[in-house]
């Protein structure tokens, strides 16, 4: 787990994971690394291919599904995404060349393909991400596109909500009675 907002607090409510069934090692940040860049201080113990999550996620995914698919795909990174629909406050307008109106969309419903904050690495993406940077996702996947590396994609269908925001954690406390 890579820490660093508030790191001594994560590690005094989880500990050594055992309670939980499972063993924590702590990545602790010096500096701020962004998202992959705490991944080069784990580099030598990641030589198999890993699961990324961000810790506001909350998530009914099959992450052996989820896992499966990276395996099969042509790429060192397979991203997590999610459509989300939200609807527009407006009405759309459409005109033609000469100005004349030929459609209005009353408050039309805006889909977007977001990055879900799930991530699937083989370890070769670490011949992409520098050592002792701040690297952000961001970055990462711009740079192997740049690069003309493969990026995969595995759309998630099932329950998916970052948590990020109060309005979203107030959201989630109400949809884990009714999922989990």
């Amino acid at each position: 787990m890579a820490t660093n907002y508030k790191s001594d607090y994560v590690k005094a409510y989880l500990g050594d994971g055992s309670k939980y069934g499972v063993k924590i090692i702590f990545s602790q940040e010096d500096k701020k690394l962004g998202t992959c860049g705490p991944l080069t201080l784990l580099k030598e113990r990641l030589t198999e291919p890993f699961i990324m999550m961000n810790g506001d996620v909350l998530t009914k995914l099959d992450f052996k599904k989820f896992y499966d698919s990276g395996m099969a795909q042509n790429a060192d990174l397979t991203i997590g995404t999610k459509i989300i629909t939200h609807p527009f406050q407006f009405g759309n307008v459409r005109v033609d060349e000469n100005d004349l109106v030929i459609g209005v969309d009353e408050k039309p419903e805006l889909s977007f393909e977001i990055l879900s904050g799930i991530y699937f690495f083989k370890p070769g993406v670490f011949d992409v991400i520098p050592d002792d940077t701040y690297f952000g996702m961001d970055n990462l996947i711009h740079k192997m596109l740049d690069e003309k590396r493969a990026v995969g994609r595995f759309l998630i269908h099932e329950y998916w909500l970052d948590i990020g925001q109060v309005n979203d954690y107030t959201q989630a406390k109400e949809d884990f009675s009714k999922h989990f």
